[in-house]
């Protein structure tokens, strides 16, 4: 009889919980520290437009060309001398309007746009920001020379972090997509200016696990810094510290290794200290994904000396530190010096440096809160998660993040039994995901098969089958048929449609499994002669399908649960917990 399982990852992928963790590289994640992208707009840079100073009174009419260069004017001094912003909104909603009615060149409507949209976001009006953008980048055609160009750059770039911003990670990267087009007609693919668009559109790919096309800018970037930078340049480092962490995610743990050393000869080179400190940490993650403990144990520490000799004992650089040496005691299972490494982590973000930014906090809350629960400790992993929840609540732009820790709670509250509560975690990951446009990701599948378990375990039968359907053709998209997680999603449908009465499409999943598992493990593998056990069961109780007896849920459960038991220590779900 099928039983019903969590998705699981490959043997050396990272656990997905690891992709909410702040990376060292800056990315577009809303966890992190945005960068401006490579072209915003600036309105000190208005001053190159000729203004007057001040507005004829007999003229005040909108079709008035002077009204819009001065209303412009109004708008940037307002936004430089940080009065009220609402006025500067103002000003600048009419200077648009007023160019707009006037014969005006579509640039300076264009430049208006602008620093309306950008007065939008600085109010936190995201929504408001979008159409505006949109109308700046359509009153421009690019082939009007080298200045219509750039501006419509800008306007594809600023639109992309309003979309970021709002958590719509897919949008972001099409307008990021069209901007880097453009920029590329206008310098030339190997322009130093268009490694910093590639730069920036490679993190966002990175954001949404998009880690092939981040690896083509990575090398064309590289590329652009053999052509224009000098040797082991600081940029050439950054670069080389990106194209690690996607050959980290990859599970090419020596290619990042390489990229690293690279990164840390030129940091060294330019006294970076600091900077060498946190490719320290890098380096000593690929190490433990290396199962190379000791050496790992070293970089971590010497990491952790310079943060402290630089930043203070309670910078959260040094928490970070603290976190990483309580993950690595943790796989080598020294368990009190894991849990002292934790404790020490959180006295720091109970009491944090001035400068603590909020998505700091949390990132560090989220990353104790894994240890924890692979400590086998789900409360007091859930404690440390809703503790990051509330610190990112009211943060703009943090809805794939928000999702990922409501996706983990689900997980710890379905460990502990409490599945009322795991289903409301995972429907609001769903939704939040959903609107954010990630609902084809690998990601989404697995939370969707987390919340068809949450759904069986509330006897909503039919509500699983759907989840499970969905999840299954998102992985056999992103994954492949024979991928272990499709797989998993597979066994939960066919454990599904035997509880539904749906025998023949139970037995025909079951056949598939077993062909394939037949295929990657031999005959002899144990998982294969359980999967036959269990068609045999299911060809059995078909053949008297007319007085079928459906097996109750519990049981259907149950005899999974009994099944993965033998193989609790060696696999691990999508989300890290154990099975």
């Amino acid at each position: 009889m099928p039983g019903l399982v969590s998705a699981q990852n490959p043997a050396n992928a990272k656990p997905l919980h690891s992709y909410f963790r702040e990376n060292d590289v800056k990315t577009p994640s809303p966890l992190l520290k945005r960068t401006p992208s490579p072209s915003k707009c600036n309105p000190r840079a208005l001053s190159s437009y000729k203004t007057p100073e001040k507005l004829p009174i007999d003229e005040p009419s909108p079709d008035n060309p002077d009204l819009g260069p001065f209303l412009l004017k109004l708008a940037r001094d307002t936004i430089v001398s940080g009065d009220n912003p609402n006025k500067a909104l103002d000003y600048a909603s009419r200077a648009s309007v007023s160019f707009e009615r006037c014969s005006g060149s579509g640039l300076e409507l264009t430049m208006s746009l602008h620093v309306l949209a950008a007065i939008y976001c600085s109010l936190g009006r995201f929504e408001e920001a979008v159409p505006v953008l949109e109308r700046s980048i359509e009153v421009l055609d690019s082939t009007d020379g080298l200045d219509h160009a750039l501006a419509k750059f800008t306007g594809y770039m600023q639109l992309g972090d309003t979309y970021s911003m709002l958590g719509q990670l897919d949008r972001s990267i099409s307008c990021y997509e069209s901007g880097l087009k453009i920029q590329i007609e206008a310098f030339g693919v190997l322009d130093p200016r268009v490694a910093e668009t590639c730069r920036y559109l490679a993190e966002a790919y990175v954001q949404a696990m998009q880690f092939d096309e981040a690896e083509k800018l990575c090398k064309k970037i590289l590329e652009i810094h053999r052509n224009h930078s000098p040797p082991a340049s600081l940029e050439e480092a950054i670069d080389r510290r990106l194209m690690a962490l996607v050959c980290e995610a990859k599970g090419d743990y020596e290619s990042a290794l390489e990229q690293l050393v690279l990164a840390s000869m030129a940091m060294i080179a330019t006294g970076q200290d600091n900077e060498v400190a946190a490719i320290d940490i890098c380096i000593g993650n690929i190490y433990v994904s290396l199962c190379r403990f000791d050496e790992a144990i070293f970089s971590y520490q010497k990491a952790l000396t310079v943060f402290k000799s630089t930043k203070g004992d309670n910078h959260p650089t040094v928490a970070s530190a603290f976190i990483r040496l309580a993950d690595l005691y943790y796989k080598t299972g020294k368990i009190r010096e894991s849990k002292s490494y934790c404790e020490n982590a959180l006295r720091i973000y109970a009491r944090p440096a001035p400068e603590t930014a909020t998505e700091e906090i949390a990132v560090g809350l989220t990353e104790i809160s894994a240890i924890y629960e692979s400590l086998n400790e789900p409360e007091e992993a859930l404690k440390l998660l809703n503790e990051a929840m509330k610190l990112l609540e009211d943060r703009p732009g943090q809805h794939s993040t928000i999702a990922g820790i409501e996706a983990q709670m689900g997980v710890m509250f379905y460990m502990v039994g409490r599945y009322g509560e795991a289903q409301s975690s995972f429907e609001s990951s769903v939704a939040k995901l959903r609107a954010s446009g990630d609902s084809k990701s690998a990601f989404f599948g697995i939370v969707l098969n987390q919340l068809g378990l949450a759904s069986v375990q509330q006897y909503k039968i039919d509500k699983a089958a759907e989840l499970f359907e969905e999840a299954r053709e998102i992985l056999e998209q992103e994954y492949g048929s024979c991928h272990l997680d499709t797989l998993g999603v597979y066994s939960n449908l066919a454990a599904t449609y035997d509880a539904m009465g749906r025998v023949g499409d139970a037995i025909e999943i079951l056949e598939y499994i077993l062909k394939v598992r037949e295929e990657k493990l031999g005959t002899a593998n144990p998982d294969v002669d359980d999967e036959k056990k269990r068609l045999a069961e299911l060809l059995k109780e078909a053949g008297r399908a007319r007085i079928k007896k459906g097996k109750s849920l519990e049981n259907l459960l149950g005899s999974n649960s009994e099944r993965r038991k033998k193989d609790v220590s060696k696999r691990r779900s999508g989300f890290g917990f154990r099975t």
